[in-house]
C-alpha cells in the first residue's frame, strides 16, 4: 500500500504543478477534470502526510524507550501507545479512501418510487417516501425535478419519477434502491388492523448522452392526449410522449408538460438512465458476489427497509439496524440510515480487497 500512496502523491504534485500552466487555465474541460482529480488526490495526500508523522513519531518514542531517565520513559511509553493508535486508525482510512471508486458517485440521479402490493395504503406511503426524499435533498440543498407523476384520488401517489441534482446525490442515494415495506393502521379501517403495503424505489445514476448512445432507428414514439388533472392546455392537446426502446423493449411515458418536446426530453432522460442501470446490473450479475458487495448496487428484488408505525421504529433489514425515531426519519432525517449503509459497504469492499491480495509466498 506503501507503494501505491506514494504513487498517488507523485500524481497530486503532478496535477497540482499542470493547473498552474496557462494552456491548462485556458482549455476549460480539461481544468475541471484535473480540478476535480486534485480534490480527490488530496483527500489520500492529507491522511498520508499524517500518516507519515505518525511513523515518524513512533520511531522517535522508540529511540526515547532507551532513555535511562525513568521520566522520559514513561512519558515515551504513553506517546507511544497513542501514536500506534492513531497509527492503526490513518491505515485503515487509507484503506477505505485507496478503494476503487464507484464511477457513477458523482452523478445525479433519476429516483422512481412506485405502489406496490396494498391498493391505496401503498399509493399514500409512496407519497410519503418521496416527500421524506424530497426534504432530505433540501436539507443537502440538492434540486428536485419531477419528470412523471400519477397520483390516485386520495391523496396517493402511484408513481412518481424525478431527477434529483446535487453534489454526490448518487453517492447518498444508491442504497435505497429496494422494497420499502410499511406497517400502519390505514384510515380506512374500522377494524383498528394493521395492514403490510410495500413501496418499490429505484434510484438510477443519470446518463448522459456519452454514458448511453441511443439511435434514433431504435426508437418508436407516440403522441397521445394527456389524462388526468393538469388543466386544459394539458387534456385537450396531444402533449403526452410514450417512447419504446426497441432492442430492449424499454417503455417510458411523460405527460407532465404542456409541451410535446419538453415531454420528450424528459422521456429520453428517463429512457437513457434506465439502460445504463440495466448495463451496469448486468455487468454486476456476471460478477461475483464480493464485487456485488464492493459496488455496493445488490439485489433490488429483496425487502431491505421496514417502517413500522405502531412501535415507531425503522429497521433496515441489511445492515440490522433499529432506529425508534420514525418520525424524524419520515421528515428527512434519513443520515443515520445513509452513513450506517455507507460505512457497513465501505467494510464489505475492504473485507474483500484484503481476501483477494496475493499472500507471501
Amino acid at each position: 500500500m506503501l507503494e501505491q500512496l506514494k504513487g498517488v502523491e507523485e500524481r497530486f504534485l503532478e496535477v497540482e504543478k499542470r493547473l498552474s500552466e496557462p494552456d491548462i487555465a485556458q482549455d476549460r474541460q480539461a481544468y475541471q477534470a484535473l480540478m476535480r482529480e486534485h480534490a480527490e488526490l488530496n483527500k489520500i495526500v492529507v491522511v498520508f502526510n499524517e500518516y507519515k508523522k505518525a511513523l515518524q513519531g513512533i520511531d522517535e518514542s522508540t529511540e526515547l524507550l532507551q532513555d535511562p531517565e525513568p521520566e522520559i520513559k514513561s512519558l515515551a511509553r504513553d506517546e507511544l501507545a497513542n501514536l500506534n493508535q492513531l497509527r492503526d486508525q490513518l491505515e485503515s482510512d487509507l484503506k477505505r479512501l485507496m478503494l476503487p471508486k464507484d464511477p457513477n458517485d458523482e452523478k445525479n440521479v433519476i429516483i422512481e418510487i412506485r405502489a406496490g402490493t396494498g391498493g391505496e395504503e401503498a399509493a399514500l406511503f409512496a407519497g410519503d417516501l418521496f416527500r421524506m426524499y424530497t426534504r432530505y435533498a433540501e436539507a443537502r440543498n440538492w434540486n428536485i425535478e419531477i419528470m412523471s407523476q400519477h397520483q390516485t384520488g386520495v391523496g396517493g401517489i402511484k408513481e412518481i419519477i424525478a431527477l434529483v441534482r446535487g453534489k454526490g446525490v448518487y453517492s447518498d442515494l444508491k442504497y435505497e434502491s429496494g422494497i420499502h415495506r410499511v406497517q400502519r393502521v390505514p384510515a380506512t379501517e374500522a377494524q383498528g388492523r394493521i395492514h403490510t403495503s410495500a413501496v418499490t424505489v429505484a434510484v438510477l445514476p443519470e446518463a448522459e448522452e456519452v454514458d448511453v448512445k441511443i439511435e434514433p432507428s431504435e426508437l418508436k414514439i407516440d403522441v397521445y392526449r394527456s389524462t388526468g388533472p393538469g388543466g386544459q392546455s394539458v387534456n385537450t392537446t396531444d402533449s403526452a410522449v410514450r417512447i419504446t426502446h426497441l432492442p430492449t423493449g424499454l417503455v417510458v411515458t411523460c405527460q407532465d408538460e404542456k409541451s410535446q418536446l419538453k415531454n420528450k426530453n424528459k422521456a429520453l432522460k428517463v429512457l437513457r438512465s434506465r439502460l445504463l442501470d440495466q448495463i451496469v446490473q448486468e455487468q454486476n450479475a456476471k460478477r461475483s458476489e464480493a464485487r456485488k458487495n464492493q459496488v455496493g448496487s445488490g439485489d433490488r428484488s429483496g425487502r431491505i427497509r421496514t417502517y413500522n408505525f405502531p412501535q415507531g421504529r425503522v429497521t433496515d433489514h441489511r445492515i440490522r439496524l433499529t432506529l425508534y425515531k420514525l418520525e424524524d426519519i419520515l421528515q428527512g432525517e434519513i443520515n443515520e440510515l445513509i452513513d450506517e449503509l455507507t460505512t457497513y459497504y465501505q467494510a464489505q469492499a475492504l473485507q474483500n480487497a484484503q481476501s483477494n491480495q496475493p499472500r507471501a509466498s
